[in-house]
């Protein structure tokens, strides 16, 4: 199939914007938690009546510090309450709000700031606050900086202690669904990021849709989530806006560290993330039963979940046999794994990489649906997702209803609907390139099958072409390496070489675990280890498993384990976690010519 479209399920208000949101969850559900906030060591709900408040004090704050309507305000902090509250609040003093990865670098920083224009700009810590001002006087525009942990939001609130009511009125009412809602800046894996400009109709479309067809996952007093991923990711934001436009309970965690205590204690009915936190919690739960010396129970029970999932999509579903075996590791091993993640949660919604076939149905064998996406950030998130009642595992499913999804001749996925940006901020030349009557062109590859079923295959960038002559497009053989607990990250390599090759990094997490059952020195580390035989014959299992997904071909003849992990500070990754596959290139060259030297 070539084209595939669902009608919308959700009408974007002409003259509205996003702080209608938050207005009319004061008014309709005035008593009900729409958020919950970590207080001395406890969650306590906010209202929707009263983050209204909250919001609109902090909006007379930016008013009275001389924020304009369409002004842009930078917000630099990590996934927590006030990222939310300030966000709202920005929207309803009729700014832009500008996302910056709270691990970002001056010179992102200034280029961010100096590129949107913005005027102010809200930061988490002492430590972001130091970055800002270590290049501020190249930015003469940013006229105030806020820091949270420093009561910026307490100061903010007593500077608009003039402004009234209307005037906040007046000011909420000046955008409509056209206006700029937020630019969010792309991770950058090749130069300058680029600054995606994002409506509050593109808003609007996606996270309604989104609502309305996920409706079990957004049902008002029942339904809460806890987000973790980083809100300057639009993901991040998806969730949050939906979350506000059903209204459910939404809860922040700054530090993944902690995020099976609160997990445990916040128990959401849904699970965001992103496939490597769901790789973590199996592999996690898998080697501490191998520790406990029940190792073969564990693996006995994966099987049986991924057989009864994979039956519940035959003709008469599961067996009598496979029904009584299900039904005893769920008493064993299931229940245990689904308390890991607090106990209620029946759906996850996963992005930004290929989750696998296997681990889907896994999941799913145990009681949680992961629900497998597609989006960018020109997509305002997800463009195609799996419907909760008709999940197709190994897909990232239809397309947002109201939105196409078209496979061109050369196999690319062009996108068109309300949910798309309007153009790249300052970048004419940028946009026109990505924008083709009002078709986006992602640079992905992939493939729609008969009932509108997207399936990612890779990238036309990333395309390796070998020697002989053979397309290799990486993404399929690197997801199934990196499935594997010991690697940390997998990139394939080989173009204009005789075979394919392929660059792993040592999950240094795991690791030690690996030691300790293999005999090794503890704290050993990948570099002492690298060309050590277990090593080697572990990671080699690894590799035979994705190359049993593709052709002798496109098999990965080679590896080389790198004594070094490829992080956001070295330069090789971005905030997103995705690969910088040039700049990986450049500084492991002599690891590449490795790979191919006789």
């Amino acid at each position: 199939m070539r084209e595939f479209s669902l009608p919308a399920l959700y009408e974007v208000p002409a003259d509205g914007n996003l702080t209608d949101l938050v207005r009319r969850n004061a008014a309709q559900y005035p008593d009900v938690p729409v958020i919950a906030r970590k207080v001395d060591g406890a969650w306590q709900d906010v209202t929707a009546s009263a983050f209204l408040d909250e919001v609109r004090a902090a909006a007379k704050g930016l008013i009275a510090s001389g924020v304009r309507a369409g002004d842009r305000v930078v917000l630099m902090s990590r996934t927590r309450y006030e990222w939310t509250l300030l966000d709202f609040a920005i929207w309803t003093a009729g700014a832009v709000t500008v996302p910056i990865y709270e691990t970002s670098s001056a010179e992102q920083v200034e280029w961010i700031v100096s590129d949107s224009g913005a005027v102010a700009a809200f930061v988490e810590t002492a430590v972001h606050e130091g970055i800002v001002e270590s290049v501020r006087e190249r930015l003469p525009q940013l006229a105030h900086v806020w820091q949270i942990e420093a009561g910026g939001v307490d100061a903010l609130v007593s500077a608009g202690a003039g402004v009234s009511d209307a005037e906040v009125d007046t000011r909420s009412a000046v955008a409509d669904a056209d206006s700029p809602a937020s630019i969010v800046y792309t991770s950058g894996t090749t130069g300058r990021p680029k600054g995606c400009v994002l409506t509050h109709r593109s808003f609007f479309a996606e996270c309604g849709n989104v609502v309305e067809r996920l409706e079990p996952l957004f049902r008002t007093g029942e339904c809460s989530v806890l987000l973790f991923l980083p809100l300057a990711h639009v993901l991040g934001r998806l969730v949050e806006v939906a979350a506000m436009m059903a209204p459910i309970r939404l809860g922040h965690v700054s530090d993944i560290k902690n995020l099976t205590d609160e997990l445990a204690s916040f128990r959401p009915t849904m699970v965001l993330g992103v496939p490597r936190v769901f790789e973590k919690v199996y592999n996690s739960a898998r080697a501490q039963a191998q520790a406990g010396g029940k190792g073969k129970i564990f693996d006995r029970a994966a099987d049986t979940a991924i057989a009864y999932s994979r039956a519940l999509d035959t003709p008469g579903g599961p067996g009598f046999g496979l029904k009584l075996k299900y039904k005893l590791f769920d008493k064993l091993v299931y229940g245990k794994l689904r308390s890991v993640l607090g106990g209620r949660a029946r759906y996850a919604i996963s992005g930004g990489a290929p989750l696998g076939e296997r681990l889907g149905h896994f999941y799913r064998g145990i009681g949680l649906v992961v629900l497998e996406g597609y989006g960018l950030t020109e997509s305002c998130a997800a463009t195609a997702f799996n419907p909760w009642d008709r999940p197709k595992i190994g897909t990232v499913g239809q397309p947002l209803p109201g939105s196409k999804i078209r496979i061109a001749d050369d196999g690319e996925i062009l996108l068109h609907g309300e949910n798309l940006f309007t153009g790249y901020w300052n970048n004419p030349a940028a946009t026109a390139e990505a924008l083709e009557d009002g078709w986006y062109h992602t640079g992905d590859i992939g493939t729609l099958d008969e009932d509108g079923y997207l399936t990612i295959t890779g990238r036309k960038k990333e395309i390796i072409v070998t020697a002989g002559g053979k397309n290799v497009a990486p993404a399929v053989i690197e997801d199934r390496i990196r499935a594997h607990p010991l690697v940390a990250e997998c990139m394939v390599v080989g173009d204009a070489k005789p075979f394919v090759g392929a660059l792993i990094t040592i999950d240094e997490e795991f690791l030690p675990r690996w030691l300790e059952a293999n005999g090794k020195p503890a704290g050993a580390t990948p570099a002492e280890l690298r060309d050590d035989p277990e090593l080697r014959a572990e990671i080699q299992k690894a590799v035979d498993d994705g190359n049993a997904a593709v052709s002798h071909a496109e098999a990965v003849k080679k590896f080389r384990i790198l004594a070094a992990s490829f992080t956001e500070e070295s330069g090789h990754v971005t905030p997103s976690l995705k690969l910088k596959r040039n700049m990986v290139l450049k500084d492991y060259a002599d690891e590449v010519e490795a790979i191919y030297h006789r």
